[in-house]
């Protein structure tokens, strides 16, 4: 008896060993954006005398990664120009605040436009923050 549920199941595992494939080709693939994006991102605040740090380095890894998945490759042109500027208004977030470095709160600002997107990041900044050791702080003598 052709076309039998023996034809179903087997198509079915060979499609969740499709899916399977893909999952783990694109999560190779995000692995190899992120450390690309690791690479550009300190080569660009070597360039311009700044510090990066590595949580905001994976956060725009994983952003612009989520966001390419939604490009065609005819529109990746576009993209590299927005990431061009993500990075200068990045900079200039720092800049006007008297920094070197871009920090969580410069992310988070340029988000401003997408309320969704600023509040998961915010979210992310609560929880590294959360998961952060508790510093001791001094008691300051208090002068009368």
């Amino acid at each position: 008896m052709e076309g039998g549920w023996e034809d179903v199941a087997m198509s079915s595992g060979e499609e969740r060993e499709d899916d399977e494939a893909a999952a783990e080709a694109k999560e190779r693939l995000c692995q190899q954006f992120r450390l690309c994006t690791i690479s550009i991102a300190e080569a660009e605040a070597k360039r311009n005398d700044m510090e990066i740090s590595q949580p905001i380095v994976a956060c725009i890894a994983d952003l612009a990664f989520k966001y390419t998945g939604r490009l065609g490759t005819h529109k990746l042109t576009c993209f590299a120009w927005g990431a061009e500027q993500l990075a200068k208004d990045l900079e200039l977030f720092a800049q006007h605040a008297g920094r070197k470095s871009v920090n969580m709160e410069d992310v988070i600002l340029s988000t401003h436009r997408n309320k969704h997107l600023a509040a998961t990041l915010r979210s992310f900044r609560d929880d590294l923050k959360a998961k952060e050791p508790q510093t001791e702080r001094k008691s300051r003598k208090r002068t009368k």
